[in-house]
């Protein structure tokens, strides 16, 4: 009996499309709302979680350091991940291209980049001693840079703090992520070049069985609904009937507007129609010069082309 069912929750185990995530910082909280707003609504979250269920038992969160998800992946200890496209690069050159990034985002923006103390005289990574110790986090990506530039560097994996380890001496040079630069510029450092840009992406295992493509294909598409309508409103309006033709020509919408008629007014219609968030001051000017009424503007949560 307790065989049984050790092996039917197994089985129903096998069938949840499991997704790690960050387990903390702005990035982890961006995801997690967004997968939210996409639908997949899950039981109340702690600080401690680890890992987390949908309502409907079809999907699972887990909670993980961003660095460690592609590993996570590769053990089948989840399916799909959501880091970064510096990590990913970072650890396919040990796991041999085993992942497949499905999608970028236009958020969680960084470089990865050389930098070196302010007094240094180099200006590039070429005029750097052949023989140069580089701290980072990035011990792969870093490697390989420089021995395509034909230097003998002697590269230190450190895990935190990179910043600081050319004033301890630790290191004659940095490669680290930056958004901003500012943590570069607080530790007396300079950049000389940049390796690669990233973004947050989601990145899902090879050899994933039908079930979980069709969940991470629906996943995708949820997804991109949500961020799609970010950058989006909806907008309905009394107008008078005769200027729907005028209305074409300044909202189009995604096709046209839609037009329904006004129950006991011949001479008004109603529009309803989604536009660009940063057409909504011109939108309103334009239809009120027209006589339009009772406009209204409102939020679009999901938006399915």
């Amino acid at each position: 009996m307790r065989e049984t069912f050790f092996h039917a929750t197994m089985s129903a185990m096998s069938e949840v499309l499991k997704i790690a995530i960050p387990n903390k910082g702005r990035l982890s909280e961006k995801i997690y709302d967004l997968l939210n707003k996409a639908g997949l609504t899950f039981e109340v979250k702690s600080e401690r979680s680890l890992q987390v269920f949908t309502q409907d038992g079809k999907y699972c969160l887990i909670f993980v350091r961003t660095q460690d998800i592609p590993r996570f992946l590769d053990a089948e200890v989840a399916d799909v991940g959501f880091t970064g496209h510096d990590v990913v690069c970072e650890e396919a050159i040990t796991l041999q291209n085993q992942l497949d990034e499905v999608k970028k985002f236009d958020f969680g923006y960084c470089k990865m980049v050389v930098a070196v103390k302010d007094e240094d005289p180099y200006t590039a990574s070429k005029d750097l001693p052949d023989c140069v110790n580089v701290a980072t986090s990035f011990p792969n990506l870093a490697r390989t840079y420089f021995e395509k530039m034909g230097k003998k560097a002697k590269v230190i994996e450190v895990t935190g703090a990179v910043e600081i380890t050319p004033s301890l001496g630790l290191s004659d040079v940095v490669v680290d992520i930056t958004s901003t630069g500012s943590t570069l510029k607080q530790n007396r450092l300079r950049v000389i070049d940049e390796i690669m840009e990233s973004t947050a992406v989601v990145v899902a295992r090879k050899g994933l069985d039908e079930n979980k493509k069709s969940k991470l294909a629906s996943l995708v598409m949820a997804l991109n609904s949500v961020l799609d309508a970010q950058e989006k409103k909806y907008l309905l309006a009394h107008v008078p009937a005769i200027a729907v033709d005028k209305i074409k020509e300044f909202l189009p919408g995604l096709s046209s507007p839609t037009v329904t008629k006004l129950l006991g007014d011949e001479d008004n219609v109603v529009i309803h129609v989604v536009i660009d968030s940063d057409k909504v001051f011109e939108s309103i000017d334009q239809l009120k010069k027209i006589g339009g009424k009772g406009i209204l503007i409102m939020n679009v949560e999901q938006m399915v082309r």
